[in-house]
């Protein structure tokens, strides 16, 4: 994990060299009263007006030098505004020149993220550090830029290094850090009471053996929240398989559950005045001979049986045993995270998590928060009449709808084992970026994870 916490410092003077910040809309008249070496500098590196342009150029008299970057709005500068430099400049101070820091902290952090866990010589670079005249913001955005760097690399490792026991050992680190209580319930112990949960992991091998990972933190007396993840390490689609290349990338499908610890991390160091408990469904979805059949039907924690039409749709099985204890527990509002359906990628891509909410206000309040940080959501409908898709001859509920909509009927699934009173929030992450922007590379990737912690940072204000 990178270490964040000296990459900006409060400035009280001290040497540092400049970044000056243009404006594009400023960018002619600067260029014109530059030195002919500076504008020749400036056309051979391609800085030319536009939002992005970076380059580094000679100090005309000496042997100083200067970075310049172009912005949309020098006098707001947004989230990822400085990621473009502080990936490109070399080890060093910064200060700025021509902008505060503001929103742009985060970018010039997560900017020098780097996974070379696995490289044998690692592209290793020099900290670059920015001197900020606004310290007040510090700290929020090292918490934040820690947050994201957990999803990343925990959604990096491969599942050889990254199963249910590591996703147990992350949350144990969390309790112990921060004075909470930890639960797990494990293999055969959750036959009888989470048997969706043992049904999808049973055929894992005993290192891969499935279990709830249940922790509690916070004063009894405050708003009781749940937060949810869906932990497979690995989705092999069990006996509905997946073909090799539907394969290749599910090492990433505990994404839900990286989420939710950083989250939970995220509300225990800013001690918001909330009742936590955060729930990991941790799960490997093997092929084996005692592997969840086609055609099983399995008795649910909530007590609605299931009909296991694809064992491909494993995640919200899951995700419904933990639903319900949540809901036991008098959880006010549930918000899970869950790398859930390939329909949901159809539907919006990779950068925009579905959100699926049993609440309007919560839902204008979520998408709020996602515009205010640079980390969008889009509202998707709970459809009602789409809930038939879902209708099984023999049993209760069937855990797939076909072909359509299938975001939509794998979010009216698991609403069935959430009551109508108690507010809910589901996001349809993709937790992975498939081609590298500055700051957010190639890989894993926290998707919702800063819209919702905004949400509850106001909902649930520090007083």
């Amino acid at each position: 994990m990178t270490d964040y916490s000296n990459l900006i410092q409060p400035d009280s003077g001290q040497a540092a060299t400049d970044i000056e910040i243009i404006s594009k809309e400023g960018f002619a008249d600067w260029f014109a009263g530059q030195p002919s070496p500076v504008r020749a500098a400036a056309t051979a590196q391609k800085f030319d007006g536009n939002a992005g342009d970076f380059a580094i150029l000679h100090i005309p008299g000496g042997d100083e030098w200067k970075a310049a970057l172009i912005v949309a709005d020098a006098a707001k500068l947004e989230h990822w505004s400085l990621a473009k430099a502080a990936e490109a400049l070399p080890e060093g101070t910064y200060r700025l020149s021509g902008a505060e820091t503001g929103d742009a902290l985060l970018g010039w952090l997560l900017g020098q993220y780097r996974f070379d866990e696995y490289r044998s010589e690692p592209k290793l670079k020099g900290p670059r550090v920015l001197v900020t005249s606004e310290p007040g913001r510090i700290e929020n955005a090292v918490r934040q830029a820690e947050a994201t760097d957990l999803v990343r690399t925990l959604v990096n490792r491969p599942a050889g290094d990254l199963g249910p026991d590591q996703l147990e050992a992350e949350a144990q680190r969390l309790a112990k850090a921060h004075k909470g209580k930890l639960h797990v319930t494990k293999g055969h112990d959750l036959e009888t009471g989470y048997p969706l949960i043992y049904a999808v992991g049973k055929a894992a091998s005993r290192d891969y053996a499935p279990r709830l990972i249940e922790l509690e933190w916070g004063d009894e007396r405050h708003p009781r929240i749940a937060i949810v993840g869906k932990g497979v390490v690995f989705d092999s689609g069990g006996l509905s398989m997946k073909s090799a290349v539907g394969m290749r990338l599910m090492k990433k499908d505990m994404g839900g559950a990286a989420h939710a610890l950083a989250l939970a991390d995220l509300i225990m160091k800013a001690h918001l005045p909330v009742r936590l408990h955060l729930l990991v469904a941790a799960v490997e979805n093997c092929v084996a001979g005692g592997a969840l059949r086609p055609g099983d039907i399995v008795k649910s924690r909530a007590g609605i049986h299931v009909e296991i039409d694809n064992t491909d749709a494993e995640g919200r099985l899951i995700l419904a045993d933990t639903l319900a204890k949540a809901v036991e527990d008098k959880a006010g509002l549930i918000v899970n995270f869950a790398t859930l359906t390939g329909a949901a990628r159809v539907a919006l891509g990779p950068d925009l998590p579905a959100l699926f909410v049993n609440d309007d206000e919560l839902a204008d309040g979520l998408l709020d928060a996602g515009k205010a940080v640079a980390d969008p959501l889009w509202r998707m409908p709970l459809w009602k009449p789409y809930a038939d898709m879902l209708d099984s001859d023999i049993a209760d509920t069937a855990n797939a709808g076909g072909s359509f909509a299938g975001a939509i009927t794998a979010a009216l699934f698991m609403q069935k084992f959430v009551p109508d009173e108690v507010r809910w929030a589901h996001l349809d992450t993709f937790a992975w970026r498939p081609t590298a922007k500055p700051g957010r590379p190639k890989g894993g990737e926290a998707l919702g994870l800063r819209a919702v912690y905004r949400y509850l940072s106001q909902a649930y204000p520090v007083r």
